[in-house]
């Protein structure tokens, strides 16, 4: 496997995942994603701020995360402070076709690398409270859970903050 920027000619790729796994989501009860996001102009914005990671696994596309280097300002209802610098794991999917094989976390280690090359001490990230997979990898990946919090972008929907330190 092999985790590198993603560009242009990867979103009808990326797309495919999305279509993959919405109804995997929608069907557990988490409702965080849809048929009208993420969409391929949400991919494209990511790209141009070189901000989205595909995973291949043996030519073929098989995850793909957004890694910013922002703190979102919700975040702040779970008592993070938004105004230290901090890397944020948004937009992860794995195919179905290539679950079981590790790739998620790879994605979400590679944050970390992010936030090394930026000289930044903070990855965090936010999912859903029905999304328990999500949930297991975040602790497992050393994340501690912060909160359950609201997104402005996703009204009656509720989240649950997770921050790590990086050493």
């Amino acid at each position: 496997m092999t985790i590198r920027e993603a560009t242009l000619a990867d979103i009808s790729e990326i797309m495919t995942i999305v279509t993959e796994v919405v109804p995997l989501m929608q069907a557990s009860g988490n409702l965080q994603w849809s048929d009208a996001y993420p969409n391929s102009i949400v991919f494209a914005k990511d790209i141009e701020l070189q901000q989205l990671w595909v995973a291949e696994h043996e030519g073929q596309i098989a995850g793909v995360t957004a890694i910013t280097s922002q703190s979102e300002p919700d975040y702040a209802q779970a008592g993070i402070d938004t105004s230290i610098p901090a890397v944020v794991t948004h937009r992860l999917a794995v195919s179905p076709r290539f679950q079981g094989l590790g790739i998620a976390a790879a994605l979400l280690a590679h944050a970390d690398v992010v936030a090394q090359s930026k000289n930044i001490n903070k990855a965090q990230a936010d999912t859903n409270t029905v999304n328990k997979a999500m949930q297991r990898l975040l602790e497992k990946s050393g994340y501690k859970n912060m909160g359950e919090i609201d997104l402005a972008n996703k009204p009656g929907l509720r989240f649950i903050c997770y921050e790590k330190t990086l050493s």
